[in-house]
């Protein structure tokens, strides 16, 4: 399986590492999350049952494929950002009729090309081009051998509630652009975690077995590992917290005690009680959502949620350029 490998290298790490550290509050980059550790630490976390956001927009999916399916229409390009295990799109491809191209993207290159190498095996008709990157910033994406009919950007599991609402905007924005390749208005299939009460929301990022925090406690680990940092990871433990303020659930990692840790030469200093930011996770209203896309030049087409209105799924068609 060829795939386009632009993931951050090792001096990138570093650098946004040591920037994280020095700034105050310190905060810590989540893309690094998901090497094949914090991948697969992820997947588990998706079966926990206090974390309802993967099998809630799984049971959305499910109940309304077809619909979609129809919406979107034959021969379509599907763009993934964020396709982790590949168990959305496979329901999303079993539905679609004749899709021609799909190009998934994730920054976790070994389990990119796992899941690519099984997508083209079981769905050979489908032109399958990986593009391992941190999609936040600009990609040019390859360009599918393909005749396709519209391109549809799929971004599912709430991943847009790590950006805030302005990041949000600029990044939708994007798709927009990517929206306006192929015969026919592109589209925006987009899933989102809405608002609700707050013991459901920590619940959810605090689980009781703590995986989660396993998770978070990985980014050091990396640090350790890949940048020779120097953390005691025992001095440190998980937390996730609403803040009614910023309509986020946010992800620290705790200094149990005073100490310090060094990293490529710097030393840091962290007093008993002191944080480091790692995600944040902001919820939505449906409406505003709705009109988070219509800044980015987007028109809803429709929405499904579920019968506690945890999630929501919505399709946007890409409003023509003036």
């Amino acid at each position: 399986m060829k795939i386009l490998d632009l993931a951050p290298n090792t001096g990138d790490f570093l650098a946004e590492a040591l920037a994280g550290l020095r700034a105050s509050p310190a905060t810590l980059p989540c893309k690094y999350f998901y090497d094949a550790e914090g991948a697969a630490l992820f997947e588990q976390i998706c079966e926990l049952p206090e974390y309802y956001p993967t099998r809630t927009e799984l049971t959305i999916l499910r109940s309304n494929l077809a619909e979609i399916a129809a919406l979107i229409g034959p021969h379509a390009r599907i763009v993934e950002y964020g396709s982790g295990a590949g168990e959305k799109i496979r329901m999303l491809l079993d539905t679609l009729e004749q899709p021609a191209v799909y190009t998934p993207i994730d920054i976790s290159r070994e389990q990119l090309l796992n899941s690519a190498d099984l997508l083209q095996q079981d769905y050979p008709q489908i032109e399958v081009l990986p593009v391992c990157a941190d999609y936040v910033t600009e990609l040019t994406l390859p360009v599918p051998a393909t005749s396709f009919s519209r391109s549809v950007v799929f971004f599912p599991g709430s991943t847009i509630g790590n950006f805030t609402p302005s990041d949000a905007r600029a990044f939708l924005q994007r798709f927009y652009r990517l929206c306006q390749q192929g015969q026919q208005p592109g589209l925006l299939l987009l899933g989102y975690d809405l608002k609700k009460d707050p013991a459901t929301l920590e619940a959810a990022y605090n689980d009781s077995q703590g995986v989660t925090a396993e998770f978070n406690l990985n980014l050091l680990r990396r640090i350790n590992q890949e940048l020779d940092g120097e953390f005691d990871i025992s001095q440190w433990r998980h937390e996730a917290r609403w803040n009614e303020n910023s309509g986020a659930v946010e992800m620290h990692l705790i200094s149990l005690q005073q100490q310090q840790a060094k990293l490529n030469g710097d030393t840091f200093h962290f007093t008993a009680g002191e944080t480091i930011h790692t995600e944040n996770s902001f919820k939505y209203h449906a409406s505003d959502m709705q009109k988070l896309a219509a800044d980015a030049g987007f028109n809803l087409v429709k929405g499904w949620t579920d019968s506690a209105q945890h999630f929501q799924v919505q399709l946007f068609e890409a409003k023509a350029q003036s």
